[in-house]
């Protein structure tokens, strides 16, 4: 059925921590907002390239006879940072490089670059995986990815999470398509996410002077748990004073409730086009996201769509 998904893979960034003071409170949430924002994106960016590789590999019929190379460059329109609404002259761009063993086995780095972010080569990722075509209607991958953030010296945000392990599961019934992800991050800190999508999957074949054209519109949920915290003051504030007046370190005026909430994070619709002529694919893509804040967080999240488009070029051995 498929057996060239995995070449193009990007995951997910962490959430900021929390800091100890109100005013920092405040610029961390900020930080926080953005990371999230970024991580919405990866997280729906990811979903949609496992399924443009798995589709492409459904015209390759040959494919169990020969392991193959991708090579890909993608852009995005990067509505991510700051909360902005739609600005095309905002923009991200990702290449990589994939290789896909005929037994199953793959590996995968891509680099991303950002005019919004400092450095603007922000992120490696490298991943590698086992995919599994278990028959006409399942396909199965498991993988595990390390993230390599490019900081500069005077960032203030946090990233907890810098590696990922997890699966993902394709559910092919004629034109409708099921897609169940779990994947577990860890790091500094740790979380699960799990991320089901419903879609359906239109092919149109020898048509516009292309070999394939698929139309995959699709809705995604994403659960998770996060670790937030909050700040909440002494109860007694004239034992605070007395303890403070005669003992060091001194009590602050609040301290940290850090509590692990799960639930919904994001909800999104995305309305992709893959168009492939011989071994070229073209993907076209709008996504729009709907975040949502957990239980205890305050991030100032908004709803934002952006454009994506990727070129990928696969070379058989």
């Amino acid at each position: 059925m498929k057996q060239t998904l995995v070449l193009i893979c990007l995951f997910l960034p962490g959430l900021a921590a929390g800091q100890q003071a109100a005013p920092d409170t405040v610029r961390h949430q900020s930080d926080s907002s953005a990371i999230q924002e970024l991580e919405g994106f990866f997280s729906q960016q990811d979903s949609l390239d496992i399924f443009e590789l798995i589709d492409s590999l459904i015209r390759i019929q040959d494919i169990k006879d020969k392991s193959r190379m991708a090579i890909r460059l993608g852009y995005n329109s990067n509505i991510i940072a700051d909360n902005r609404t739609f600005n095309i002259n905002q923009f991200g761009l990702a290449s990589g490089l994939s290789y896909y063993h005929k037994s199953g086995l793959y590996a995968d780095a891509t680099q991303y670059w950002s005019q919004e972010y400092k450095p603007s080569f922000y992120l490696t990722t490298a991943s590698g995986g086992y995919m599994k075509n278990i028959n006409k209607w399942y396909t199965v991958l498991a993988e595990y990815s390390r993230y390599f953030y490019h900081q500069s010296s005077d960032s203030t945000v946090s990233v907890p999470y810098t590696n990922n392990v997890g699966m993902s599961n394709y559910f092919e019934f004629g034109k409708f398509v099921l897609r169940l992800d779990y994947y577990f991050y860890f790091g500094d800190k740790q979380a699960h996410r799990i991320m089901p999508s419903v879609g359906m999957n239109f092919v149109k074949r020898k048509w516009a002077g292309f070999d394939r054209i698929s139309f995959y519109p699709n809705g995604t949920v994403l659960f998770g748990s996060e670790q937030t915290t909050s700040y909440a003051l002494y109860p007694n504030p004239i034992l605070r004073l007395i303890y403070n007046r005669t003992h060091t370190p001194k009590l602050p005026l609040y301290y940290p409730v850090n509590k692990t909430e799960f639930g919904v994070m994001n909800y999104s619709v995305s309305i992709p086009i893959t168009m492939s002529r011989k071994d070229w694919t073209f993907l076209l893509n709008y996504t729009y996201n709907i975040p949502v804040s957990l239980p205890g967080e305050d991030l100032s999240l908004q709803n934002s769509g952006y454009l994506s488009f990727s070129i990928t070029r696969y070379i058989g051995f």
